[in-house]
């Protein structure tokens, strides 16, 4: 009874929930945020657990976003990355992060009490707006390696510490 097991009995578990409440497959869920990763932990309260791995993407999107747009305390390499951003592609940014800051902000909600259906409607909610985000962020990183080459400029005075 390995973890193949764990993973079938996570996955009839949720199916019983995602009929219930009208969530998204298994599958779309495992596919943006590794919500199989669940199986590793016993719980009796499966869409907390499933919205925590949803909070850990969203949380790094909104760090990683957050120094592209304020970059302070940043690696390097967001510079190079910064000097590859378009004024279209720092407004999505910028609308990518206020909704990143409202989904944190409702998570810090859900982390203080725990109603099901509060958790339930995160999930179907969050779902729907990470697609929209993830379509902008990839078309983001299209202009970025187009424009990659374009706006690196080399002057051989690099700082190295």
């Amino acid at each position: 009874m390995g973890k193949e097991s764990d993973l079938e009995n996570l996955k009839k578990d949720y199916e019983k929930i995602q009929r219930k409440h009208d969530l998204p497959s298994f599958q779309e869920l495992n596919e943006d945020f590794q919500i199989e990763k669940v199986a590793e932990i016993k719980t009796d309260f499966l869409v907390r657990e499933i919205r925590k791995f949803m909070a850990d993407k969203f949380s790094n999107y909104l760090r990683f976003i957050e120094a592209l747009l304020q970059p302070v305390n940043t690696p390097m390499f967001i510079f190079s990355i910064i000097k590859s951003i378009g004024v279209e592609e720092k407004k999505k940014l910028t609308d990518i992060y206020k909704k990143l800051v409202k989904i944190e902000v409702r998570l810090i909600e859900l982390d203080v009490e725990f109603f099901e259906e509060k958790e339930v409607d995160f999930i179907k909610e969050s779902y729907e707006i990470w697609q929209k985000i993830k379509k902008d962020m990839l078309e983001i990183f299209e202009s970025i390696k187009k424009n990659w080459d374009n706006k690196s400029e080399v002057n051989g005075k690099g700082y190295f510490g």
